[in-house]
């Protein structure tokens, strides 16, 4: 049929050529892809959100719904952290950093201070310590955990020494036993039904403690 009814403008192919390329510009514009100056900060991204979330929902959250949290895709996700477990070790790791810093040049006070952030790291990692503690049985011996166990004790050892010398705890404490009381504190916080109730629980719990476990605020 032909007449005005039914006539349409139909762009041109050079038109709708330069439309692609104007929108494309705009998109750029707005999303610039900074490629692998990206990565930290998309790795970053992930953790923060990972935190957030397996405090929230624990450690069962579905993983897209960290990349979308982290603004990120499903495949950014998955390169920086293909398994749960890598999730999990990843902020282990962070962890480690901080309290190794925390930890260096020890004095007297250093061991109080340590193992203060050791008890506020747990709370706030549970999550991942319950999926890695799930995970053990089919972990390989002598793997990432026992290598875990090991560092924490050598940090621990590092501390207690200035503040066995100075009488600021009794000389027979060791590593092993901060290492047992931290694994009570983390029984008290996962089955609490909640963080705030867990939060009350733990300072319930340090109360029970000798005098250097109840160093916390």
């Amino acid at each position: 049929m032909s007449g005005s009814l039914y006539t349409v403008d139909v762009p041109s192919r050079s038109r709708q050529t330069e439309t692609r390329k104007s929108e494309s510009r705009e998109i750029d514009r707005r999303q610039p892809n900074r490629g692998p100056a990206a990565a930290a900060a998309n790795r970053s991204a992930i953790l923060v959100a990972a935190r957030g979330l397996f405090a929230q929902r624990g450690y069962h959250v579905p993983l897209n719904a960290i990349a979308r949290e982290a603004g990120v895709g499903q495949g950014v996700l998955y390169r920086h952290f293909p398994t749960r477990l890598a999730l999990a070790f990843a902020v282990f790791e962070e962890n480690f950093a901080e309290l190794e810093a925390l930890a260096q040049q020890p004095t007297q006070d250093t061991f109080a201070r340590l193992w203060a952030r050791l008890v506020e790291l747990m709370q706030e990692a549970s999550a991942f310590i319950e999926m890695v503690v799930d995970a053990r049985r089919t972990l390989p011996a002598g793997g990432p955990t026992h290598e875990a166990d090991a560092r924490l004790a050598a940090l621990l050892e590092a501390a207690l020494v200035p503040a066995r010398s100075a009488g600021v705890v009794s000389p027979t404490l060791g590593p092993a036993d901060v290492q047992l009381a931290l694994r009570m504190m983390h029984g008290v916080v996962v089955t609490s039904p909640d963080p705030d109730s867990a939060r009350a629980a733990v300072r319930d719990a340090l109360a029970l403690l000798p005098a250097w476990a109840r160093q916390v605020s």
